[in-house]
């Protein structure tokens, strides 16, 4: 059982009964870190990879935490190289992965390029099943542009939805229509609603939702309860809460997702169901930063499998669960190794997972580059400059706190106390970073 010391002034907690993995790491002026192997020969290959969670970990809205400057400083060389494979996976979906790298590398100070940027959308880029499809997306920022940058050809926004249905939305009275005038907008049938994020106008995005789910993609059609399961939606970002410069957390688009939820149940008295819950902590979303890893060290010609990821983040119900359940997922796999293997989206969490082949959702091309992982375990690691705070939080030193916990996660995914137990506690994400290069034996440049 992982062992989590709950005061983050303590530097890290092994695992207890589970030694870790260790390499002996050199650096080198210039280039990769070089490892000593178990034989004793000489190397230059990470055998291990990060992946940062972004709010709460580097920056609270938009100030930097400090030490995620410093600890960046170690993770590249003179060059500006990273030293080893690094994703940044974010449960933020509001703008295009180019902005997202942009913005890192100025907080960091080092070079961020979109390929290591995951935002929570990005896995839907295997869903082509659904990209010639009209798709009804949800959230802020760039919506369009996001939609098609992941291969949607024909996306609608609410407010796309809004000029052409004005009558729906009239919560807002002084945003209700006063003169009828025909629409110029000609919108085929809605096929699937994609849910980037939170929205702006809670009010309006919940009523438009609705009425696409309850019209089968007809919005001004009157409803038709008799019309279940609805048409496919899939749901990006599922956190309940985010940190930003409040002192307190805010709500997040999982919140939204508890609303729209719970209105579509009021209604009809039935379960809205999501085709595909993506984002920390489904398995889906890791599976696609693993990928993203193995991509970057092939790209830097690390022939080396990548074995072991360190998961940074600062929430005990996104970060640690998703980190923790992507762990039980490679134990699994590698356990079974000569069988089938088929990729799992947490379509619904801990109740079910459905086996996406080359005939649903993921095609076979990208089912193929998923389970093509060499990884054999993913670590988490928790810092306390976010969301998990250990003066007010429950303690994680025993099994019966961590089960009375008030659990934050999706309704789709069971609570299971042990995959909110971190494998180890720092205070920030330098001393995540000092932490991971000890287990490792890796000596930074």
């Amino acid at each position: 059982m992982r062992r989590a010391l709950p005061l983050c002034g303590l530097l890290g907690s092994g695992a207890a009964g589970r030694p870790p993995r260790l390499s002996a790491f050199g650096g080198r002026r210039g280039g990769p870190a070089a490892a000593v192997g178990s034989g004793g020969k000489l190397n230059v290959l990470p055998s291990f990879g990060f992946l940062f969670d972004i709010d709460g970990v580097l920056v609270r809205g938009k100030t930097p935490i400090p030490a995620a400057k410093t600890a960046f400083q170690k993770l590249v060389n003179s060059q500006g190289q990273f030293l080893v494979p690094v994703v940044f996976v974010t449960n933020a979906g509001d703008c295009l992965r180019q902005k997202k790298a942009d913005q890192l590398s100025h907080v960091l100070g080092v070079p961020v390029s979109q390929d290591q940027v995951m935002m929570s959308h990005s896995p839907l880029r295997m869903f082509k099943r659904y990209h010639p499809k009209c798709v009804l997306v949800s959230g802020q920022g760039p919506l369009l542009d996001i939609a098609q940058d992941l291969g949607f050809s024909q996306p609608v926004t609410i407010e796309m939805l809004r000029e052409k249905y004005p009558l729906l939305d009239v919560v807002d009275h002084d945003r209700a229509p006063g003169i009828l005038y025909p629409s110029a907008v000609e919108l085929p049938k809605i096929e699937a609603v994609v849910l980037f994020g939170e929205p702006v106008r809670w009010e309006t995005n919940l009523q438009l939702i609705i009425d696409v789910l309850l019209t089968s993609g007809y919005p001004g059609n009157p409803y038709h309860h008799e019309n279940y399961p609805h048409i496919p939606v899939l749901a990006c970002n599922m956190d309940l809460m985010w940190v930003a410069e409040a002192q307190s957390p805010r709500f997040g688009h999982g919140t939204f997702m508890v609303c729209l939820e719970n209105i579509y149940k009021k209604i009809t008295g039935k379960d809205l169901k999501y085709e595909a819950l993506m984002g920390k902590p489904s398995e889906l979303t890791y599976q696609y930063a693993d990928y993203l890893i193995r991509a970057q060290a092939a790209e830097r010609q690390w022939k080396q499998p990548i074995r072991t990821l360190y998961a940074v983040g600062d929430n005990l119900m996104t970060d640690v669960y998703g980190a923790n359940l992507y762990n039980r997922y490679l134990e699994e796999k590698n356990s079974r190794k000569g069988s089938k293997t088929w990729i799992q989206a947490k379509v619904a969490g801990g109740r079910r997972s459905e086996a996406l082949s080359q005939d649903d959702e993921i095609d076979n091309s990208w089912e193929n580059e998923l389970a093509s992982s060499a990884a054999t375990h993913c670590r988490s690691v928790l810092v306390c400059t976010g969301v998990y705070n250990p003066h007010t939080e429950v303690s994680l030193d025993t099994k019966e706190s961590r089960t009375e916990m008030v659990f934050h996660g999706h309704r789709d995914f069971r609570f299971d106390p042990g995959l909110v137990e971190p494998d180890h506690v720092v205070p920030d994400v330098n001393a995540a970073v000092d932490l991971i290069f000890q287990l490792e034996n890796f000596t930074p440049n």
